[in-house]
């Protein structure tokens, strides 16, 4: 893996979900780390070849392997959202992570 690769800086966040005093649902996000990554949006021709059961997936993400890393987590590219679908360890080694995911307009 190639240091300069990974030139954008990500917050990975879980979702933790809590009840209140009426025991209705808080659902907040808390930080599980800070790392750099390369994000990649999809292009057309890729959008156009993947399943149709993908179609609102928009990124690819890059990043150096970690435990942890489960769909349904997201990650933050400044103000931006993106919700992990699927995470790939490219060949089964522990080097990096591919990470599926799509962008979210009201996060």
């Amino acid at each position: 893996m190639r240091a300069g690769r990974y030139r954008h800086r990500v917050t990975i966040r879980q979702k933790v979900v809590s009840r209140d005093s009426y025991g209705e649902e808080d659902v907040t996000w808390t930080d599980v780390a800070t790392v750099w990554a390369d994000v990649q949006p999809i292009r057309g021709r890729e959008y156009l070849e993947m399943d149709q059961a993908q179609a609102d997936v928009t990124h690819r993400v890059y990043l150096r392997h970690r435990t942890g890393i489960v769909p349904a987590m997201r990650l933050y590219l400044g103000s931006r959202a993106l919700q992990v679908e699927s995470v790939i360890r490219p060949g089964e080694q522990r080097i990096g992570l591919e990470l599926i995911c799509k962008e979210l307009v009201d996060a």
